[in-house]
């Protein structure tokens, strides 16, 4: 088997940006409360003519952009999301007629928060295997559809947006720039983020994902840098799950990443979900914080209380 490697990354947001002023208009809240709680000072809204895969189109457009790569090019597109409104046609099938491509494998990946990477190791493994040779993996949520806008626990965390990530086989021989995935849930507390019932409503129980998240996750997330066969000392940077500055920040703190660049895009861009990761690894490299070979931790976390991490090799 050859490996697999990311040779691009693109990442989009709406235009509507959401301030914590404009929060306090809205619900009981203000801005010291939702910073001092969550980290969070503004967030991206889209429009309701602004569906998920229009989001997910513009990401992977600017990935294969970067790639130099025609949409003909790419024959399989993963696309994480839980936020998609249709079961039929699936949202990596309509980004892939937004992109004009002609025959690709299309699948969607619902792992809630955990998407993109439950995501790009679905399309490593499918690299490695020779059942397809590029890939186009991209993380999409509108979760501005899903909140309840009254909720003043819940709606000050969420925002919109894509990014993505161009997957490609390695040459044999080549190191491979993706390394093994280390992936699981917790199902027994999987009701502790939901976006569930008629209309779907996110809700989550705050504190029990903060104690999981922050006591369980450094530990797991030393498994995935020794399955890299690196320390987390050896790391340039890390990319977790953009929950909460609150999270994150304890998290790579007992991780020990000491030298790593640590992405907090959660403080402009709020929780996005299986966007988070993609959107803010695109927007480091984007301003040069990271350079090309650079090992990258990428860590998801949340919905149905589960995990996936891998070490990627920064394009």
């Amino acid at each position: 088997m050859n490996g697999s490697r990311i040779v691009a990354l693109g990442h989009y947001q709406p235009g509507r940006v959401l301030t914590n002023e404009d929060l306090a208009g809205m619900v009981d809240t203000n801005d010291a409360w939702i910073t001092s709680r969550v980290g969070i000072r503004t967030r991206h809204i889209a429009g309701d003519d602004e569906p998920v895969d229009e989001l997910a189109a513009y990401a992977g457009a600017k990935a294969l952009a970067a790639a130099g790569l025609t949409p003909g090019a790419v024959d399989m597109v993963l696309v994480a999301t839980s936020t998609a409104v249709d079961r039929s046609p699936n949202t990596a099938a309509r980004v892939a007629a937004r992109l004009g491509m002609p025959s690709p494998a299309v699948l969607d990946v619902n792992v809630v928060c955990a998407g993109f990477t439950h995501a790009l190791a679905l399309a490593d493994a499918t690299v490695r295997a020779g059942s397809a040779r590029q890939a186009l993996v991209i993380g999409a949520d509108k979760m501005s559809a899903v909140t309840d806008w009254t909720d003043r626990s819940s709606c000050v965390l969420v925002g919109d947006g894509a990014g993505a990530a161009v997957v490609e086989a390695t040459a044999p021989g080549e190191e491979p720039g993706i390394g093994p995935v280390l992936w699981g849930s917790n199902p027994a507390m999987g009701n502790a983020v939901r976006i569930e019932g008629t209309p779907a409503r996110f809700a989550q129980e705050g504190q029990t994902v903060y104690r999981w998240a922050t006591t369980q996750l450094p530990a797991i997330a030393r498994q995935v840098c020794e399955r890299a066969g690196l320390t987390p000392e050896d790391l340039a940077g890390v990319v977790l799950h953009q929950a909460n500055l609150r999270i994150v920040e304890p998290v790579v703190r007992r991780l020990g990443a000491v030298n790593a660049v640590i992405a907090k895009d959660v403080v402009d861009s709020g929780n996005t979900s299986a966007a988070s990761i993609p959107l803010a690894f695109s927007k480091l490299v984007e301003r040069g914080e990271l350079s090309s070979g650079d090992p990258v931790l990428l860590f998801g976390f949340g919905g149905n209380l589960s995990y996936g991490g891998q070490v990627v090799r920064c394009p």
